[in-house]
């Protein structure tokens, strides 16, 4: 393998780098001095078997990164949430014994938080990133907390890599920039030496990675589960959920100007939905499989950078959420809200997927660094909602009082006529029983080694249009990326992934393709999943979506008033704009505007209408900002209806004709689309 002075690159058992020191290059070592063998596997009873606490090296670095800020998060530190319940609609006896999967209609409160990863609390809503999708399930056998993204995968095999992978993407250490963006050095240079990041990498850069609203995303448990039933008969199982409005996207440009527009976007948008009764919903499925299908796939499903499609297990839904209720105080529920992949229920259970196994010490220790005491379970928003009893005592911010002399157990001070406290109870949660390996490495199994075959899967799976996006993203962050080394070794892979993804980026950002890289296991070329596009699943709907509508002196009320109603019967909203909000005269009477024109721009609708007289349309003609609200709805692929009036605005915007230019009759059917094969008249795509 390649070697310069500083160390020698090998690969590990599933294909994994390892760089190790030469000559003068210093040991990397504990923080008291022990130097380390391996910084990319986790201790392990066996290759797929659980990581153990022992491992001192894991422990110290994910306790040291758990501990560097306070008491912001490390990473989906930018959030928004909502309460709202889940309802079991099909139940699961024979899979799971949860309480909250055993009866048809059966409510459980919950509390869902989103979140963007890379930026800080203080960034903008609408970057290209992976959202956090966080659920806490208040049920009566204590708290379930899902601890999931809107992407299935993750970046990385072990947990061990968490600190550089988080290190890498967020703002460089010497100069701190960018602030909640990937495209830079170190993010790309660290992903460019762990081809286990690719799978992940390619839904980030696809449109995925620029959700239109958190009400549309899908979200997912990412790891492999276990469901326990009564019998302690044992399933395997991923979660997903599932948006009822759809899942819909930004374009990049969009994104971007989205960003200028209103940086509370996507916190806006959930917050006004609730507020105005148009309260999201998402199915809640399973997909469910046994140890023989496990091992008959080309993939380990304890690797958390692969996916089972749904064309080889389907999936089954059991229930939905509503969020209907805001948050009464940001910071004493949203903020102080911590989750736990730890914290699960009597019949769901953990497997021995490596990365998991890390998050189960990693965030009950890091809400104790944030939120500053082992008590943060007390707090209303963290506290179950069922009764809850233990021995532990004390500690900062303590708010309750227990009673008596009970804080040790076993006890005998029911014999003196005391209160003995709580004991365990036979239908408590048990873990099921597995056979455990015998040999304790730092290795992964060879099955984990195959980096290609599920991103080109994810590639093949989506349309023309968004291959385009995502080779579109991937020149735009690496046109960022300054040096070449990084810029080629990237290429390389890329052409492994698919040779068109490859060649479409070299030649967008105007290099050489160098010689593919070498796979540690050879791709095998995977059934494309439908699943996987957003364009191919696209819900042609109005609802949840928002219509401006652009009126000035001399529009016709009667016009504006029919569209309106037209909107909302179909169960979209409107929102109208005018050059100015205090009044403006209509041809009949006065009406005030919901928003400014120039503080309201296209970016923050879903579709635009121009309500105009030719008089007011010659005038907006010479408008910067009606230019730019017109024509950036134009180039973002959204449909739009005119007045015949309209005419001189649309033409001074550049608007040419197709499917989602319209009459205003026609346009609530049309905003129920976005038109992608208008996108090569409006920008070059790779």
């Amino acid at each position: 393998m390649a070697e310069d002075k500083h160390f020698k690159t090998e690969q590990g058992n599933a294909g994994e780098t390892h760089q190790i020191a030469t000559g003068d290059t210093p040991a990397m070592t504990t923080n008291f001095g022990v130097p380390i063998s391996d910084n990319e596997n986790s201790l392990k009873a066996g290759a797929r078997g659980p990581t153990l606490l022992e491992d001192f090296v894991l422990r110290e670095k994910i306790f040291h990164f758990d501990h560097e800020r306070i008491p912001e998060r490390i990473v989906h530190a930018r959030g928004s949430a909502a309460h709202g319940y889940f309802e079991c609609t099909d139940p699961i006896p024979e899979l799971s014994r949860a309480s909250l999967f055993a009866k048809k209609g059966k409510k459980t409160p919950v509390f869902t938080r989103f979140s963007t990863v890379a930026g800080g609390a203080g960034s903008v809503d609408t970057p290209r990133d992976v959202r956090g999708f966080a659920v806490k399930f208040y049920t009566d056998e204590g708290n379930w907390d899902l601890v999931g993204n809107n992407i299935p995968v993750f970046f990385i095999q072990d947990a061990i890599k968490f600190p550089d992978l988080i290190h890498s993407v967020k703002m460089e250490a010497d100069r701190a920039y960018p602030q909640a963006a990937s495209a830079h050095d170190t993010f790309w240079d660290f992903i460019s030496l762990m081809p286990e990041t690719f799978h992940t990498l390619m839904w980030a850069m696809s449109d995925r990675g620029i959700p239109r609203s958190l009400r549309m995303i899908e979200g997912f448990g990412v790891h492999t589960f276990k469901l326990v039933n009564k019998k302690g008969q044992e399933s395997f199982c991923k979660f997903h959920w599932r948006p009822r409005l759809g899942t819909q996207s930004f374009v990049w440009d969009e994104s971007a100007k989205t960003q200028g527009a209103d940086n509370d976007f996507h916190r806006r948008d959930l917050w006004e939905a609730i507020d105005r009764g148009d309260f999201p919903e998402w199915d809640f499925a399973v997909q469910v499989f046994d140890s023989e299908l496990a091992d008959s796939l080309p993939y380990d499903v304890l690797d958390a950078t692969k996916i089972i499609p749904e064309e080889v297990v389907p999936l089954r839904v059991i229930g939905r959420m509503v969020l209907d209720r805001n948050p009464d105080n940001f910071f004493a529920e949203t903020e102080q809200a911590a989750f736990l992949p730890s914290n699960v229920v009597p019949g769901i259970d953990f497997t021995d997927d490596p990365l998991l196994q890390g998050r189960l010490f990693s965030y009950l220790d890091t809400q104790k660094s944030r939120l500053g005491t082992t008590n943060f379970h007390q707090i209303p928003i963290n506290a179950p909602k069922c009764p809850f009893a233990n021995m532990q005592r004390d500690g900062l911010m303590q708010t309750h009082v227990p009673k008596g002399r009970a804080n040790y157990e076993p006890n005998s001070l029911d014999q003196a006529g005391e209160d003995p406290g709580p004991r365990p109870v036979s239908t408590g949660f048990r873990t099921a029983e597995q056979p455990v390996e015998g040999e304790k490495l730092r290795i992964r199994a060879e099955r984990f080694g195959d980096f290609y075959s599920q991103p080109r899967m994810y590639w093949n799976s989506l349309t023309e249009n968004e291959q385009a996006h995502v080779a579109s993203a991937i020149t735009f962050e690496l046109s960022k990326v300054s040096l070449d080394h990084i810029r080629d070794r990237m290429l390389a892979h890329l052409q492994v992934i698919h040779p068109d993804l490859g060649k479409r980026v070299a030649i967008g950002i105007g290099m050489d393709l160098p010689k593919p890289a070498k796979p540690f296991k050879a791709p095998v070329d995977l059934a494309p999943s439908g699943a996987l596009s957003i364009q191919k699943n696209w819900q042609k709907t109005l609802q949840g979506r928002q219509v401006a509508i652009l009126f000035a002196e001399g529009s016709s009320k009667a016009d504006i008033d029919a569209l309106k109603k037209a909107v909302e019967a179909a169960k979209g909203t409107v929102f109208t704009i005018a050059p100015k909000v205090g009044g403006i005269p209509l041809d009949r009477g006065m009406m005030k505007a919901d928003g400014q024109l120039a503080g309201s721009p296209s970016v923050l609708f879903d579709a635009v209408a121009l309500v105009l007289t030719e008089d007011a349309a010659a005038t907006l003609a010479k408008d910067s900002a009606a230019i730019g609200f017109v024509s950036d709805a134009f180039a973002h692929l959204k449909a739009i209806g005119a007045t015949d009036g309209a005419k001189a605005l649309l033409d001074r915007a550049g608007v040419e004709a197709d499917d989602g230019v319209t009459d205003l009759a026609g346009l609530p059917e049309a905003a129920k689309l976005r038109y992608w094969d208008r996108e090569p008249k409006v920008r070059d795509l790779a």
